[in-house]
């Protein structure tokens, strides 16, 4: 694991990556990596996050900036300049019912090639995708997802790369970590290594590539 300056850490990912990135709403997202993918004018990528948030919070100013190629994402609602560019085609929206979506992560994670759900079965869902019947319930066969690099915000990091989330940041974050191919976590302390209690480390240090701490 690497301490690095946003700077620095933005400045290892290409034009056309696909980026999970965690929160909800705006909360619990690595807004200082954020803010550097803006600054550097990061374009063409494929943003794999919970929603949209509002226009200039979060993951907002990415969709602003005109940076994003494609949105895999459980809720657009709340961004409407993510919708006025998906009518207009200027952005590529997937939507996935939100169990779906972090299962599907959660599976790229794991190694696995994806899950089946009933979710969606007899929807608009199920378009172009495979079914399967187990027991007399038909399931859809939703493929894994991963990406090029995770942005995670965690409360605290130690120098090894253990982090620990607060609240509702613990909600997609951990999971990411586990799906992509290089993790950068943002985080808002650094600690000495055996200060986070090892039941609280809930993403381990060998997950994790680089960490900035803003604050530091």
């Amino acid at each position: 694991m690497q301490t690095l300056s946003a700077e620095k850490a933005v400045a290892m990912i290409p034009d056309g990556a696909s980026l999970m990135v965690g929160g909800f709403m705006g909360v619990g997202t690595p807004n200082c990596l954020i803010d550097e993918l803006v600054r550097q004018r990061k374009r063409d990528l494929t943003l794999i996050c919970n929603d949209n948030a509002w226009p200039g919070v979060g993951v907002g100013k990415l969709v602003s900036a005109g940076l994003v190629r494609k949105t895999i994402s459980s809720h657009i609602g709340l961004n409407p300049e993510t919708q006025q560019k998906m009518i207009a085609g200027s952005i590529e929206v997937e939507l996935v019912p939100q169990g779906t979506f972090v299962e599907r992560i959660r599976a790229g994670g794991c190694g696995l090639g994806g899950v089946l759900t009933p979710t969606g079965v007899g929807t608009l869902v199920e378009e172009g995708k495979r079914k399967i019947e187990i027991g007399g319930r038909e399931y859809l066969v939703e493929i894994a997802l991963h990406a090029d690099f995770a942005l995670v915000h965690a409360m605290l990091a130690d120098y090894q790369g253990n982090l620990r989330y607060v609240l509702t940041a613990r909600n997609f974050n951990p999971v990411m970590a586990m799906a992509a191919d290089r993790v950068i976590a943002e985080t808002e302390h650094m600690v000495p290594v055996g200060l986070i209690p090892p039941d609280d480390v809930v993403t381990p240090a060998p997950l994790v590539d680089f960490v900035v701490c803003p604050t530091a």
